[in-house]
């Protein structure tokens, strides 16, 4: 992945895109200093799945901001935010529908024998393990609840 991104701010720069060089550059700084953070514990560089997960978190960080933007009516960040979240959304594996990640959760559900609202964290770990950047999890957290009570 990291070669996906380096190739892209390549092409963001040489097309003058700013808005999509910016967000690249976030974007490659966010991973290096989680590659600075894995490196002072004693471990690796950051895997894809990690950096999946780093996409994902700064996806939802963009959506909140954008909502936040719009109910103060500063539209101008709020369509910022919202470009900022297609161009990280692009870098995404394709995402789950609803139906999908409601089977999804059902198949974690039965892997795990997960009996009641207890064994919720114990399925939510194991779809962010397996589906890592392919849901929304917050959606995933809602229909493992429901599926649980």
């Amino acid at each position: 992945m990291r070669d996906t991104f380096n190739a892209a701010l390549k092409d963001a720069l040489k097309s003058g895109d700013k808005r999509r060089l910016a967000t690249l550059r976030l974007i490659t700084a966010a991973i290096k200093d989680r590659d600075i953070n894995a490196r002072t514990e004693g471990k690796d560089a950051v895997s894809d799945a990690e950096i999946l997960q780093i996409l994902s978190k700064m996806i939802k960080q963009r959506r909140e901001s954008a909502t936040t933007y719009e109910e103060a009516g500063r539209l101008e960040l709020a369509t910022q935010e919202r470009e900022e979240l297609e161009i990280i959304e692009g870098f995404l594996p394709k995402q789950l529908g609803d139906a999908e990640v409601e089977a999804a959760c059902r198949e974690i559900i039965a892997d795990l024998g997960a009996e009641g609202l207890k064994d919720m964290g114990k399925c939510m770990g194991a779809l962010k393990e397996k589906y890592a950047g392919q849901m929304d999890f917050a959606q995933a957290s809602k229909s493992v609840k429901d599926l649980l009570s």
